[in-house]
């Protein structure tokens, strides 16, 4: 049945399989190096005792060992998808590997609580279960799943741009990137420089996001040409993010997504006349997903509150996305001290320094994405109103007891293993250095507006 093959579109399948395997390697490899920290068995926050979602941990008892085995065994799929093992058999041999790899994330992300609230978990999710009938070399991709790819993107990106229209004042008076590059959640090592840019330039940047993302999504859907040159202008937007800051996988995800939509008439593709079998497979998902989508569609354009990152289903299929629909204007850091002095109001305190959030003001901020640190990221979010959470003040128990894997979340702990007598929270205005003060200071950030937020706390506490 060679009606149904996308031809055109054998070079998007490879992009798509071994970058969204690669995805996955990461993400597993995240959470084999957090998970147990952050929601194991000694976690900061406790699991879900009864998970909305799918995960084999219903059946298979949870521990810190039998997560690790998991993560594992997710990294060996993926890494054999990215060098393109299970490609080379028949077309059920990678959808079995991508549903493996679905079901897996899926059963840590129903267990991930506010760790793993991010869009960017649902988005793999979704990526992995439609990777799954791509197919393999033995014959060309369906054209059923490759428009399911463009559906996806167009969801991602139109609706990260309807949020910002409907959100924010300042993405529609154009001064939103006046603020986000020094006020988003992880800045990068480029961030102080996107920040210092003149002021025209951040408008040019708003109008041009509000393009990228309003406008040409629409074209995805234009196979050849114009379908190709809309993928090339998300790519382009989308590797400015990377260069400017950290938001773990979900631009290099986009960017993967974007392949999908690159026509290169004449790669080899294998067979163009597809089996029966999977003819009817790939339609079935196709009429799956036109049955699943309708609350995504009624979202984007019907409803009177649009839903940012938001699953209609258990399965997390057609799902809504956005990013940023308000930028925070005014950065404020919690940093936590800690003394060894038995009087903590004469005492002299010593910062914990964590490898992404701001912290010493002369150190510059590094390139982690796609990597995610978990730790840092809900830390950001502590001085947006959500207070100092459970998780938080069990973090500062853990800092107390010197808890081993709980410092190897942080970059650089000033009692080298020894355990502290107290611990505080101190917040700080942070804003990042002008040209001058960096030439005159060497620093890359300013801080002041200095409080005491959290009093000294000691093990007793």
């Amino acid at each position: 049945m060679d009606g149904f093959a996308a031809v055109d579109y054998g070079l998007a399948r490879e992009v798509l399989q071994r970058g969204i395997a690669a995805l996955f390697v990461v993400a597993f490899v995240s959470t084999l190096r957090q998970f147990p920290v952050l929601l194991g068995e000694r976690g900061l926050q406790r699991r879900p005792k009864q998970p909305v979602r799918f995960t084999i941990f219903r059946w298979w008892r949870y521990t810190d060992r039998r997560l690790r085995m998991l993560c594992s065994g997710g990294i060996v799929v993926a890494a054999l998808i990215v060098v393109g093992l299970p490609q080379l058999g028949p077309p059920w041999l990678p959808m079995l590997a991508f549903l493996l790899l679905w079901v897996g994330y899926m059963s840590v992300t129903s267990l991930g609580a506010v760790f793993y609230s991010f869009g960017w978990e649902m988005l793999l999710l979704e990526l992995g279960f439609l990777a799954a009938f791509l197919g393999s070399r033995s014959q060309a991709p369906s054209i059923v799943v490759i428009v399911l790819f463009w559906w996806l993107l167009f969801r991602l990106e139109f609706g990260a741009g309807m949020i910002k229209i409907r959100g924010g004042r300042e993405w529609r008076d154009f001064t939103a990137l006046t603020y986000h590059h020094e006020t988003q959640p992880m800045p990068g090592p480029l961030s102080r420089q996107a920040h210092l840019l003149p002021r025209w330039f951040h408008r040019l940047e708003v109008a041009g996001n509000h393009f990228a993302q309003l406008v040409v999504p629409w074209f995805l859907f234009v196979p050849g040409v114009v379908g190709t040159v809309a993928a090339g202008i998300v790519v382009a937007t989308q590797l400015w993010l990377v260069l400017t800051g950290n938001f773990a996988w979900l631009n290099w995800a986009t960017i993967v997504i974007a392949a999908s939509a690159v026509a290169v008439p004449g790669a080899p593709i294998g067979s163009a006349e597809l089996p029966a079998y999977w003819v009817v497979i790939t339609w079935a998902i196709g009429a799956l997903y036109l049955w699943l989508s309708w609350p995504a569609f009624h979202n984007l354009f019907f409803a009177k509150r649009q839903v940012m990152n938001g699953a209609f289903n258990r399965l997390q299929l057609a799902n809504a996305y956005g990013a940023f629909g308000s930028v925070t204007k005014v950065r404020v850091e919690y940093v936590v001290e800690g003394t060894r002095d038995a009087n903590p109001r004469d005492a002299t305190w010593h910062e914990y320094e964590f490898y992404g959030k701001p912290g010493d003001a002369r150190r510059r901020p590094r390139q982690f994405a796609p990597y995610h640190l978990r730790l840092d990221w809900l830390m950001w979010f502590l001085p947006l109103g959500r207070g100092l959470d459970g998780w938080f003040r069990t973090f500062l128990g853990r800092l107390l007891e010197a808890d081993a894997p709980t410092l190897r979340l942080v970059r650089h702990d000033p009692f080298a293993g020894e355990r502290p007598a107290w611990v505080r929270v101190v917040a700080y205005r942070y804003r990042f250095a002008t040209r001058a003060q960096h030439r005159e200071t060497g620093a890359v950030w300013v801080r002041d507006q200095r409080r005491l937020l959290k009093s000294p706390m000691r093990l007793r506490n």
